[in-house]
């Protein structure tokens, strides 16, 4: 895994803050995702994670101001509006909510739009998810609503993929899951990093984070307060009494 900032990034994010009726929830000067790579956000409830992936992804429950640039391979995106940073390639998988309940596995791997390819751009066909994800095809018939929460998360990155991502960017995607699917989900991100795709990963859960991303951002109170690669920050003494529970020499 590769442990340096990239010199030319696919995502960059400079000074980005976002508020909420005059109250700061975010404050980040910057940060950078290379081709290939995965970048863990960490940090506990109301970190500023969410607020982190909403507002590159250019929504939000709320009426928050956002300022900063945000740009993908070199163009500034920030005013974009969130369907066209879609059809750009910048697609945020919210917590098991990129799923129709209504429809079956197979309708809702049929039912995306098909971007065009292009440079460092893959849109992934239905066979190839059901190859992601082999539970998926196994219960291609079964309803949305009758999935587990592992199943749902795999379906909802399935949709994402075949929308053509550039930046894939997940929020807790292993919330509420059985550790043995947490694995299945997390070493598959690894396995979409190796063939090139670059994963913003935004977890509670650092622990397994940690297992799979390049390198790891730790926010506190919407800020930014430790960064490196995994290694390091597995030795940091700030995580590992904090977030990995174990003691620190």
């Amino acid at each position: 895994m590769n442990s340096q900032i990239p010199a030319s990034a696919v995502l960059q994010i400079h000074a980005l803050q976002v508020a909420y009726a005059g109250n700061v929830a975010l404050d980040l000067n910057s940060l950078s995702i290379g081709k290939g790579e995965i970048v863990g956000v960490v940090g506990a409830n109301g970190a500023g994670k969410s607020t982190l992936v909403n507002a590159l992804a250019g929504w939000s429950r709320g009426s928050p101001t956002v300022k900063g640039d945000i740009c993908l391979h070199g163009v500034q995106v920030s005013q974009w509006a969130t369907h066209d940073r879609i059809r750009a390639g910048l697609l945020l998988v919210p917590e098991g909510k990129l799923i129709f309940s209504s429809m079956s596995v197979e309708e809702n791997l049929s039912t995306t739009f098909t971007p065009k390819a292009g440079p460092g751009k893959k849109v992934y066909s239905r066979d190839e998810i059901y190859d992601l994800f082999p539970r998926l095809k196994e219960r291609r018939q079964h309803l949305g609503s009758q999935l587990s929460g592992g199943e749902r998360q795999m379906l909802g990155i399935g949709r994402a993929l075949m929308m053509g991502p550039q930046v894939l960017m997940l929020d807790e995607p292993s919330i509420g899951l059985a550790p043995k699917l947490v694995a299945i989900v997390l070493n598959t991100l690894r396995t979409l990093a190796h063939s090139g795709l670059s994963i913003l990963l935004v977890e509670q859960n650092v622990r397994a984070a940690i297992e799979v991303v390049d390198r790891l951002v730790l926010l506190e109170r919407g800020k930014s307060v430790l960064e490196g690669s995994a290694k390091q920050m597995e030795n940091d003494p700030r995580i590992a009494q904090a977030y990995l529970g174990v003691q620190a020499a």
